[in-house]
Parts: C-alpha cells; structure tokens; sequence
C-alpha cells in the first residue's frame, strides 16, 4: 500500500467534508440533531428551542449551518418552516474518510505501507533541518 497515496485521499477527505465536520464538532449543533433524529414530520424552531434549550435566536443559528452544510433540511407548509434531519450523501462521504484513516491505521500497524525511496530523502531532509 503507497503510504503518500493513502494520506492524499484522507486529505482530500477532510477537505470535501470540511462543513460537516464543524457543523458536527459543536455540542449545541449535536443536542439539535439527535432532537431531530426522533421527528417524522420535523419541527419548528420554537419547538427545537424548547427540546434543546437554547433560544430562538441560538437555535436558527445552529440550524443555518446545518443546513448550509446538508445535513437539515427545511419544508415549508404554509408560512411555517419545519426542519428535519438529512442523513444521506453527506454522511456516506464522511464515511469514505472515515475507512480511509481506518484503512491508513490497519496498513500502519501490519507494517504494509510502502514508503518510496524518494520519499524517505525528503523526510530524512526534513528532520535534518
């Protein structure tokens, strides 16, 4: 396995999944997901607000970025908005770099990542300096 092919796809990794990390990194944002996680039909910020505990103003934060992110969506039903949670693609990309670092530690411990000649120069380079 070629050690700098397994960290460029784990680069490219958590470049691809840059929102959905900090949407998910911050607490206020996971209380408001698992709420959602036991809604059919969604709920309403007033609702979320009262189920997390946070204000009005803090919860349509919160569910911006979500939603800017994918991870919620909002329908409309006349002029009231109801959010509900969107577990789909980005969580399978999410998934993918999971594996990957799985897969980069798996090779690490088994000793089969494969450091090319040129490569070790580098490094060897690098810790001189």
């Amino acid at each position: 396995m070629d050690c700098y092919r397994q960290i460029e796809l784990i680069k490219a990794g958590f470049i691809k999944n840059r929102k959905l990390l900090i949407a998910i990194g911050d607490e206020n944002r996971q209380i408001i997901m698992t709420a959602l996680m036991g809604q059919c039909r969604g709920l309403r910020v007033g609702e979320i607000a009262a189920k997390t505990h946070l204000s009005r103003p803090a919860a349509s934060h919160h569910l911006r970025i979500l939603l800017d992110c994918g991870l919620v969506l909002r329908s409309k039903q006349g002029t009231m908005s109801f959010y509900s949670l969107n577990i789909g693609s980005e969580f399978q990309s999410f998934l993918a770099l999971v594996n990957h670092i799985a897969e980069f530690k798996d090779a690490k411990d088994a000793g089969l990542l494969k450091v090319e000649p040129q490569e070790t120069q580098a490094v060897a380079i690098i810790a001189s300096s």
